[in-house]
């Protein structure tokens, strides 16, 4: 095989979740040239990735149906060897099955799978991991059945965030798109008090929770915690978690970012499920959640409030 695309257009976590395929075909087919089709906004996650030979952007902003036929012809005339669709609606189902590559695959629940060369199962809830769905479109060529995701920070944002790495300092990513995913100000308060007062604290995220980062700055005056939220970039953010004594997350975003760098972590999971596939893949990981609650999951990718109105599934976790 020469010529490779693989299209994941979902969200941050995702993109990372797909890393591994990069890294598998590039390991079974090393003069291949791979492609990665992202939508506007994730392209950066893919910066420095050297088994990548291009990045190309969904970019909707001047008309979804006008970029999604600009990237159609676009592949037309690259003539893929091998497109691989990891996304599982429907203008990427589209892209992949019009792009006439050799050979499209994907997963059977995009509604555009019949016009894919082969389709597979996509089976949320049994305990398989999305790395491991993933992976499993290239079983055939001899692929791994698992393999950590990996990010790429360059040699600048390893400096940029080198003043913050102290002897020992912690990062918390409190935020989340979905509340019921998100734990509580006074859980994440719990938390803090548990760490050393010597120690650093940074809080990540984007601008849109530095709201929340400053509410938890202010509940907890007697530690040292500096918000970096809105301030580093994703691979920045990479870069530190990387060396952190410890990272603090949700089931979102930045827990993928702290397994691309085999960072040691603990996730928290409110009102979803390890078993949906999207728990951590660091050497050092750990999951805290509630067992045996009735109500919980109450959905695959949370809710703007819990269901039941008690949030029993975040607000009885155990720190310690």
């Amino acid at each position: 095989m020469k010529q490779i695309l693989i299209i994941q257009t979902a969200f941050l976590g995702d993109v990372i979740l797909a890393t591994p395929i990069v890294s598998e075909l590039n390991r079974l087919y090393p003069d291949a040239k791979i492609d990665f089709l992202v939508k506007k906004g994730n392209e950066s996650l893919l910066a420095n990735n050297p088994k990548l030979n291009k990045v190309h952007i969904f970019d909707k902003s001047s008309g979804k149906w006008k970029s999604l036929i600009g990237l159609i012809k676009q592949f037309r005339k690259n003539k893929y060897d091998l497109v691989i669709n990891l996304h599982r609606f429907g203008s990427s189902g589209l892209i992949a099955g019009l792009s006439k590559g050799k050979k499209k695959y994907g997963f059977k629940k995009n509604p555009f799978s019949f016009l894919y060369t082969k389709s597979f199962e996509h089976n949320i809830g049994d305990g398989t991991h999305e790395v491991e769905r993933n992976l499993s479109v290239i079983h055939e060529f001899g692929a791994i059945t698992k393999k950590r995701p990996e990010l790429f920070p360059s040699e600048e944002d390893q400096l940029a965030v080198a003043n913050y790495r102290k002897e020992k300092y912690y990062c918390i990513a409190p935020a989340s798109v979905w509340f019921t995913k998100q734990l509580p100000v006074n859980k994440w308060t719990e938390l803090i008090n548990t760490l050393p007062l010597e120690s650093t604290i940074y809080l990540l995220g984007g601008k849109d929770d530095q709201e929340l980062c400053e509410q938890l700055a202010q509940s907890n005056q007697s530690h040292r915690i500096e918000i970096l939220a809105g301030k580093l970039s994703l691979l920045k953010s990479a870069a530190l978690m990387e060396h952190a004594t410890r990272n603090f997350v949700n089931d979102s975003g930045p827990l993928h970012i702290a397994s691309s760098m085999n960072a040691p972590v603990t996730a928290f999971f409110c009102s979803t499920v390890p078993n949906f596939g999207f728990g951590p893949l660091s050497e050092d990981s750990r999951i805290l959640e509630v067992q045996k609650l009735d109500c919980r999951p109450c959905g695959l990718h949370g809710h703007k409030a819990c269901p039941n109105g008690h949030f029993k599934c975040a607000e009885e976790i155990k720190i310690n």
